[in-house]
């Protein structure tokens, strides 16, 4: 009787571990993803896990920062990237499976500022007022490099003047390295105004931050590469997520979040 009791408990937990692929971990998708698309990209995942069931664990950094951890030999199915540059670095690499890799959306840069703007900044000039303080991005953080051409453009023009470029560094506080903790410092009130994208003024941060625009003749358009991972176990389903990420769902989604069309 015991024989037989053992026997159909061996049975059943045989069963329970085919249901579960044999104690195997559940199939994951790792997404590696400029911090800048955190919002966007936790939605477009959900909505990924809930059609197909595949769980998706998401890796959101500074892209430069992602870039050397994949160099390094950390895993990935995808990487987003808030510019070509760090893509590109990974396609010559021989890292990326290059027809997978498209242009999915794009952004601008704009200043924000506490919601009570204590320093009473008000336009592109005030950024070279001595004793402002001003944080961005590293040089090697998309945004920051953004905010550095940004910055050379107004030097080099007339209306601004020669001293402005180092007036403006001058003033830069913190350089961090990612997008997110920009606006972290801003909505605290730890900087009078920083450089971050368009899509960082949430509906969760607009009643702690705001915005002043920068005009177009002085901006920059980010654009932002997917791709998927030439060592990836799950090309299909990753191809699938860049699918979505491209279909009119997903630009509907980024669109909410900021993001221009590509």
């Amino acid at each position: 009787m015991i024989k037989k009791y053992v026997f159909i408990a061996l049975i059943a937990a045989m069963a329970l571990a085919s249901s579960v692929g044999l104690g195997e971990e559940p199939e994951e998708l790792t997404v590696f993803t400029a911090a800048s698309l955190t919002g966007a990209f936790g939605e477009i995942g959900q909505l990924y896990e809930n059609e197909t069931g595949m769980s998706v664990a998401f890796n959101f950094d500074g892209s430069q920062a992602l870039r050397t951890q994949i160099e390094n030999g950390a895993y990935a199915d995808l990487f987003a990237s808030a510019n070509k540059r760090h893509m590109n670095a990974l396609r010559d690499g021989g890292l990326i499976n290059n027809s997978s890799m498209v242009v999915f959306t794009r952004n601008r840069i704009s200043l924000i500022i506490p919601r009570d703007n204590p320093a009473k900044i008000s336009n592109l000039s005030d950024l070279a007022r001595p004793g402002l303080k001003i944080v961005m991005g590293t040089k090697d953080v998309p945004v920051g490099d953004y905010a550095l051409q940004i910055i050379d453009k107004l030097g080099n023009d007339s209306a601004y003047g020669p001293d402005y470029r180092a007036a403006v560094l001058a003033n830069v506080i913190s350089q961090e390295t990612n997008v997110n903790y920009v606006v972290t410092k801003v909505a605290l009130g730890e900087a009078d105004v920083g450089f971050a994208y368009v899509s960082d003024i949430t509906e969760d941060m607009a009643d702690r931050v705001d915005k002043i625009d920068i005009p177009d003749e002085f901006n920059v358009i980010a654009e932002y590469p997917i791709a998927v991972m030439r060592e990836s176990e799950r090309p299909a389903q990753s191809q699938d997520f860049v699918n979505l990420v491209t279909s009119d769902r997903g630009k509907t989604i980024l669109e909410r979040y900021g993001f221009a069309p590509a």
